[in-house]
Protein backbone atom coordinates (compact mmCIF):
# COMPACT_ATOMS: atom_id res chain seq x y z
CA UNK A 1 0.00 0.00 0.00
CA UNK A 2 1.70 3.19 -1.26
CA UNK A 3 1.66 6.03 1.56
CA UNK A 4 0.46 9.46 1.02
CA UNK A 5 3.38 12.25 2.76
CA UNK A 6 2.57 15.95 2.33
CA UNK A 7 5.78 18.09 2.75
CA UNK A 8 4.38 19.46 6.34
CA UNK A 9 3.72 16.25 7.32
CA UNK A 10 7.39 14.84 6.76
CA UNK A 11 9.02 17.66 8.58
CA UNK A 12 6.56 16.58 11.22
CA UNK A 13 7.47 13.40 11.06
CA UNK A 14 11.55 15.06 10.78
CA UNK A 15 10.45 16.50 14.57
CA UNK A 16 9.05 13.93 16.30
CA UNK A 17 12.20 11.25 15.13
CA UNK A 18 14.83 14.23 16.57
CA UNK A 19 13.22 13.78 19.74
CA UNK A 20 13.13 10.64 19.95
CA UNK A 21 16.96 10.88 19.34
CA UNK A 22 16.70 9.70 15.59
CA UNK A 23 19.84 11.77 14.11
CA UNK A 24 18.66 12.49 10.58
CA UNK A 25 21.15 15.41 9.68
CA UNK A 26 24.81 15.70 9.26
CA UNK A 27 26.85 18.38 8.61
CA UNK A 28 30.35 18.17 6.75
CA UNK A 29 31.99 21.25 5.45
CA UNK A 30 29.91 21.83 2.48
CA UNK A 31 28.11 18.93 2.60
CA UNK A 32 25.22 17.87 4.38
CA UNK A 33 23.56 14.68 4.52
CA UNK A 34 19.34 14.26 5.20
CA UNK A 35 18.92 10.44 6.55
CA UNK A 36 15.37 8.59 5.46
CA UNK A 37 13.81 8.15 8.45
CA UNK A 38 14.10 4.62 9.59
CA UNK A 39 9.94 3.78 8.99
CA UNK A 40 10.21 4.47 5.39
CA UNK A 41 13.47 2.60 4.85
CA UNK A 42 16.97 2.81 4.87
CA UNK A 43 19.29 5.63 2.72
CA UNK A 44 20.08 9.31 2.80
CA UNK A 45 19.91 12.68 0.53
CA UNK A 46 23.31 13.68 0.14
CA UNK A 47 23.07 17.60 -0.54
CA UNK A 48 26.69 18.90 -1.88
CA UNK A 49 27.00 23.08 -2.04
CA UNK A 50 29.28 24.56 -4.43
CA UNK A 51 30.06 28.11 -5.69
CA UNK A 52 27.51 30.76 -6.65
CA UNK A 53 24.21 28.58 -5.55
CA UNK A 54 25.67 25.36 -7.67
CA UNK A 55 24.36 22.29 -5.92
CA UNK A 56 24.79 18.15 -6.36
CA UNK A 57 22.08 16.23 -4.54
CA UNK A 58 22.70 12.70 -4.38
CA UNK A 59 19.98 10.33 -3.38
CA UNK A 60 20.66 6.40 -2.53
CA UNK A 61 18.15 4.51 -0.46
CA UNK A 62 16.14 1.32 -0.04
CA UNK A 63 11.82 1.40 0.66
CA UNK A 64 10.61 -0.22 3.08
CA UNK A 65 6.89 0.68 1.52
CA UNK A 66 5.69 2.72 -1.96
CA UNK A 67 6.43 6.07 -0.60
CA UNK A 68 4.34 8.96 -2.87
CA UNK A 69 4.87 12.77 -1.81
CA UNK A 70 3.30 15.80 -1.82
CA UNK A 71 5.91 19.15 -2.63
CA UNK A 72 5.14 22.85 -3.58
CA UNK A 73 7.30 24.24 -4.99
CA UNK A 74 8.48 27.77 -4.35
CA UNK A 75 8.86 30.32 -7.07
CA UNK A 76 12.55 30.19 -6.79
CA UNK A 77 12.69 26.90 -7.63
CA UNK A 78 15.79 25.65 -9.55
CA UNK A 79 17.24 24.65 -13.15
CA UNK A 80 17.13 20.85 -12.59
CA UNK A 81 19.17 18.19 -14.65
CA UNK A 82 18.76 14.66 -12.91
CA UNK A 83 19.91 11.41 -13.72
CA UNK A 84 18.15 7.62 -13.03
CA UNK A 85 21.16 5.33 -12.19
CA UNK A 86 18.79 3.37 -10.40
CA UNK A 87 14.87 2.44 -10.23
CA UNK A 88 12.02 5.19 -11.15
CA UNK A 89 9.40 7.49 -10.24
CA UNK A 90 6.17 7.97 -11.07
CA UNK A 91 5.29 12.09 -11.12
CA UNK A 92 2.33 13.71 -11.28
CA UNK A 93 1.93 18.02 -11.77
CA UNK A 94 -1.80 18.64 -12.16
CA UNK A 95 -2.73 21.74 -14.26
CA UNK A 96 0.78 22.68 -15.01
CA UNK A 97 0.35 24.77 -18.78
CA UNK A 98 2.99 22.92 -20.85
CA UNK A 99 4.04 19.77 -18.45
CA UNK A 100 2.17 16.45 -18.43
CA UNK A 101 -0.43 15.68 -15.71
CA UNK A 102 1.04 12.29 -15.09
CA UNK A 103 4.48 11.30 -16.72
CA UNK A 104 7.67 8.38 -15.19
CA UNK A 105 11.30 9.78 -14.93
CA UNK A 106 12.75 5.92 -15.51
CA UNK A 107 16.24 4.33 -15.32
CA UNK A 108 18.88 5.12 -17.39
CA UNK A 109 17.70 8.31 -18.59
CA UNK A 110 18.20 11.55 -17.85
CA UNK A 111 15.88 14.66 -17.51
CA UNK A 112 15.95 18.48 -16.95
CA UNK A 113 13.17 21.07 -15.91
CA UNK A 114 12.04 23.48 -14.22
CA UNK A 115 8.85 23.53 -12.23
CA UNK A 116 8.50 26.57 -9.83
CA UNK A 117 4.90 27.85 -8.20
CA UNK A 118 3.67 24.09 -8.51
CA UNK A 119 2.18 21.60 -6.95
CA UNK A 120 3.32 17.71 -7.51
CA UNK A 121 3.21 14.29 -6.22
CA UNK A 122 6.07 12.14 -6.99
CA UNK A 123 5.87 8.24 -6.20
CA UNK A 124 8.31 6.24 -5.55
CA UNK A 125 8.43 2.16 -5.14
CA UNK A 126 9.85 -0.01 -2.91
CA UNK A 127 10.65 -3.06 -5.25
CA UNK A 128 14.04 -1.17 -6.27
CA UNK A 129 16.55 0.45 -5.26
CA UNK A 130 17.26 4.06 -5.64
CA UNK A 131 20.17 5.91 -6.96
CA UNK A 132 20.06 9.26 -8.76
CA UNK A 133 22.52 12.63 -9.22
CA UNK A 134 20.86 16.09 -9.20
CA UNK A 135 22.04 19.25 -10.38
CA UNK A 136 20.47 22.57 -9.41
CA UNK A 137 21.46 25.76 -10.50
CA UNK A 138 19.08 29.04 -10.78
CA UNK A 139 18.87 31.20 -13.23
CA UNK A 140 21.70 34.18 -12.04
CA UNK A 141 24.34 31.18 -12.25
CA UNK A 142 23.86 30.88 -15.82
CA UNK A 143 23.21 34.68 -16.34
CA UNK A 144 27.32 34.86 -14.47
CA UNK A 145 28.59 33.47 -17.64
CA UNK A 146 27.75 36.97 -19.65
CA UNK A 147 28.08 35.25 -22.72
CA UNK A 148 25.66 34.75 -25.45
CA UNK A 149 22.34 32.56 -24.58
CA UNK A 150 21.96 31.52 -28.34
CA UNK A 151 23.93 28.46 -27.71
CA UNK A 152 21.86 27.21 -25.33
CA UNK A 153 18.83 25.01 -25.89
CA UNK A 154 15.55 27.53 -27.56
CA UNK A 155 13.59 27.10 -24.05
CA UNK A 156 16.49 28.09 -21.99
CA UNK A 157 17.26 31.05 -24.17
CA UNK A 158 13.43 32.14 -23.99
CA UNK A 159 13.58 31.78 -20.18
CA UNK A 160 16.97 33.66 -19.33
CA UNK A 161 16.74 36.28 -22.58
CA UNK A 162 13.00 37.50 -21.13
CA UNK A 163 13.24 36.36 -17.42
CA UNK A 164 10.21 34.33 -18.12
CA UNK A 165 9.12 31.80 -15.45
CA UNK A 166 8.19 29.33 -18.09
CA UNK A 167 7.85 25.79 -16.82
CA UNK A 168 8.82 22.35 -18.58
CA UNK A 169 10.01 18.90 -18.22
CA UNK A 170 12.34 17.56 -21.01
CA UNK A 171 13.14 14.00 -21.42
CA UNK A 172 16.77 14.15 -22.75
CA UNK A 173 17.38 10.56 -23.59
CA UNK A 174 20.01 7.59 -21.97
CA UNK A 175 22.29 8.34 -19.94
CA UNK A 176 25.66 8.32 -22.73
CA UNK A 177 28.95 6.19 -21.44
CA UNK A 178 30.84 10.13 -21.38
CA UNK A 179 27.85 10.41 -18.25
CA UNK A 180 27.80 7.50 -17.04
CA UNK A 181 31.44 8.06 -16.41
CA UNK A 182 31.35 11.29 -15.27
CA UNK A 183 28.18 10.10 -12.59
CA UNK A 184 30.45 7.31 -11.32
CA UNK A 185 33.42 10.06 -10.35
CA UNK A 186 31.13 12.27 -8.68
CA UNK A 187 30.10 9.27 -6.48
CA UNK A 188 33.50 8.64 -5.81
CA UNK A 189 35.32 11.12 -5.77
CA UNK A 190 38.68 10.72 -4.35
CA UNK A 191 39.64 14.08 -3.18
CA UNK A 192 38.83 16.56 0.16
CA UNK A 193 38.71 19.84 1.28
CA UNK A 194 38.74 22.41 -1.68
CA UNK A 195 39.83 19.87 -3.74
CA UNK A 196 36.61 18.16 -3.57
CA UNK A 197 34.47 21.11 -3.96
CA UNK A 198 36.95 22.05 -7.28
CA UNK A 199 36.13 18.18 -8.79
CA UNK A 200 32.99 18.02 -8.10
CA UNK A 201 32.17 21.68 -9.45
CA UNK A 202 34.10 20.55 -12.70
CA UNK A 203 31.82 17.06 -12.95
CA UNK A 204 28.57 18.66 -12.67
CA UNK A 205 29.57 21.77 -15.01
CA UNK A 206 30.78 18.32 -17.49
CA UNK A 207 27.47 16.81 -17.12
CA UNK A 208 25.54 20.26 -17.75
CA UNK A 209 27.51 20.36 -20.95
CA UNK A 210 27.17 17.01 -22.42
CA UNK A 211 23.57 17.73 -21.58
CA UNK A 212 23.14 21.07 -23.34
CA UNK A 213 24.79 19.45 -26.10
CA UNK A 214 22.87 16.69 -26.95
CA UNK A 215 20.01 18.72 -26.51
CA UNK A 216 20.78 21.02 -28.83
CA UNK A 217 22.25 18.35 -31.40
CA UNK A 218 19.54 15.73 -31.06
CA UNK A 219 16.62 18.10 -30.36
CA UNK A 220 13.88 15.12 -30.68
CA UNK A 221 14.87 12.75 -27.61
CA UNK A 222 13.41 9.22 -28.05
CA UNK A 223 11.68 8.75 -24.85
CA UNK A 224 11.28 5.74 -23.06
CA UNK A 225 8.35 3.13 -23.89
CA UNK A 226 5.14 4.95 -22.43
CA UNK A 227 3.81 2.54 -19.99
CA UNK A 228 -0.27 2.72 -19.04
CA UNK A 229 -1.43 1.47 -15.31
CA UNK A 230 -2.31 -2.06 -16.93
CA UNK A 231 1.47 -2.46 -18.59
CA UNK A 232 2.89 -2.34 -15.17
CA UNK A 233 0.41 -4.65 -13.69
CA UNK A 234 1.22 -7.16 -16.43
CA UNK A 235 4.76 -6.48 -15.93
CA UNK A 236 4.51 -7.11 -12.28
CA UNK A 237 2.76 -10.63 -13.01
CA UNK A 238 5.39 -11.11 -15.10
CA UNK A 239 7.94 -10.64 -11.93
CA UNK A 240 5.71 -12.87 -10.10
CA UNK A 241 5.21 -15.83 -12.79
CA UNK A 242 9.73 -15.48 -12.87
CA UNK A 243 9.46 -16.14 -9.27
CA UNK A 244 6.98 -18.83 -9.56
CA UNK A 245 8.66 -20.66 -11.84
CA UNK A 246 12.13 -20.20 -10.60
CA UNK A 247 13.87 -23.27 -11.21
CA UNK A 248 12.38 -23.57 -15.26
CA UNK A 249 11.78 -19.85 -16.29
CA UNK A 250 9.51 -19.45 -19.47
CA UNK A 251 11.27 -17.86 -22.40
CA UNK A 252 11.05 -14.11 -23.37
CA UNK A 253 8.74 -14.76 -25.63
CA UNK A 254 6.41 -16.88 -23.78
CA UNK A 255 6.46 -14.05 -20.72
CA UNK A 256 5.38 -11.75 -22.96
CA UNK A 257 2.74 -14.29 -24.27
CA UNK A 258 1.61 -15.34 -21.17
CA UNK A 259 0.89 -11.18 -20.09
CA UNK A 260 -0.23 -9.80 -23.01
CA UNK A 261 2.74 -7.56 -23.53
CA UNK A 262 4.63 -7.52 -26.83
CA UNK A 263 8.60 -8.64 -26.17
CA UNK A 264 9.73 -4.96 -26.50
CA UNK A 265 7.74 -3.28 -23.89
CA UNK A 266 8.50 -6.54 -21.68
CA UNK A 267 12.01 -6.08 -22.05
CA UNK A 268 11.90 -1.85 -21.85
CA UNK A 269 8.98 -2.19 -18.97
CA UNK A 270 11.77 -4.18 -17.23
CA UNK A 271 14.32 -1.61 -17.43
CA UNK A 272 11.85 0.96 -16.42
CA UNK A 273 10.13 -1.20 -13.47
CA UNK A 274 12.16 -2.92 -11.88
CA UNK A 275 16.00 -1.36 -13.07
CA UNK A 276 17.23 -4.32 -14.69
CA UNK A 277 16.35 -6.74 -17.69
CA UNK A 278 14.11 -9.81 -17.00
CA UNK A 279 16.51 -12.48 -16.68
CA UNK A 280 18.90 -9.88 -14.11
CA UNK A 281 15.79 -9.46 -11.86
CA UNK A 282 15.45 -13.35 -11.91
CA UNK A 283 19.22 -13.66 -11.44
CA UNK A 284 18.80 -11.20 -8.51
CA UNK A 285 16.30 -12.65 -7.17
CA UNK A 286 17.87 -16.05 -7.09
CA UNK A 287 20.70 -14.93 -5.31
CA UNK A 288 19.07 -13.06 -2.44
CA UNK A 289 17.25 -16.42 -1.81
CA UNK A 290 20.29 -18.07 -1.99
CA UNK A 291 21.58 -15.86 0.52
CA UNK A 292 18.59 -16.41 2.98
CA UNK A 293 19.31 -20.55 2.31
CA UNK A 294 23.03 -19.94 3.26
CA UNK A 295 22.28 -19.30 6.86
CA UNK A 296 21.09 -22.49 7.97
CA UNK A 297 23.64 -24.42 9.32
CA UNK A 298 22.53 -28.07 7.18
CA UNK A 299 22.37 -26.91 3.66
CA UNK A 300 24.99 -27.87 1.17
CA UNK A 301 26.22 -25.35 -1.86
CA UNK A 302 24.74 -28.12 -4.60
CA UNK A 303 21.46 -28.14 -2.75
CA UNK A 304 21.85 -24.08 -2.33
CA UNK A 305 22.19 -23.96 -6.53
CA UNK A 306 19.48 -26.32 -7.27
CA UNK A 307 17.15 -24.75 -4.58
CA UNK A 308 17.86 -21.26 -6.55
CA UNK A 309 17.48 -22.74 -10.15
CA UNK A 310 21.18 -23.43 -10.88
CA UNK A 311 22.16 -26.74 -13.07
CA UNK A 312 25.50 -25.93 -12.28
CA UNK A 313 27.28 -25.66 -8.50
CA UNK A 314 30.30 -23.73 -10.34
CA UNK A 315 27.84 -21.59 -12.51
CA UNK A 316 26.07 -20.53 -9.18
CA UNK A 317 29.48 -20.00 -7.06
CA UNK A 318 30.83 -17.70 -9.92
CA UNK A 319 27.31 -15.84 -9.78
CA UNK A 320 27.41 -15.28 -6.07
CA UNK A 321 30.85 -14.03 -5.85
CA UNK A 322 30.41 -11.60 -8.55
CA UNK A 323 27.34 -10.31 -7.03
CA UNK A 324 28.50 -9.79 -3.25
CA UNK A 325 32.04 -10.24 -3.74
CA UNK A 326 32.41 -13.32 -1.75
CA UNK A 327 31.67 -17.21 -2.46
CA UNK A 328 29.23 -18.98 -1.03
CA UNK A 329 31.09 -21.03 1.27
CA UNK A 330 32.63 -18.03 2.60
CA UNK A 331 29.33 -16.47 3.07
CA UNK A 332 27.58 -19.42 4.78
CA UNK A 333 30.18 -19.83 7.64
CA UNK A 334 30.13 -16.25 8.41
CA UNK A 335 26.18 -16.27 8.52
CA UNK A 336 26.69 -19.36 11.00
CA UNK A 337 26.04 -18.57 14.78
CA UNK A 338 29.64 -19.62 16.58
CA UNK A 339 29.53 -21.73 19.35
CA UNK A 340 30.85 -20.10 23.39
Amino acid sequence: MTVLVSQQAYTDLVEEAQQNGEIIYHQSGFEGTYKLLKSFGRGNDRIIKLRNGLTIHIREAQLSQPLKLERQHESSFPFTAKFYLSSCSRVKTPGVVGVKDDYEEVYGYNYFYYLPSILEYEEWRDTEPIQLVMIYADIDYFKSFNSDYKFLPEILQQIMEVDSPTQFHQCLGKNTMAMQQILEQILHCPYEGIMRQMYLEAKALELLILQFSNWTENPDRISPVKLRKDDIERLYTAKDILICQLNNPPSLLELARQTGLNERKLKQGFHQVFGTTVFGYLQNYRLQQAQHLLKKEDISIARVATAVGYTNPEAFSVAFRRKFGVNPKSYQMSELPTLT
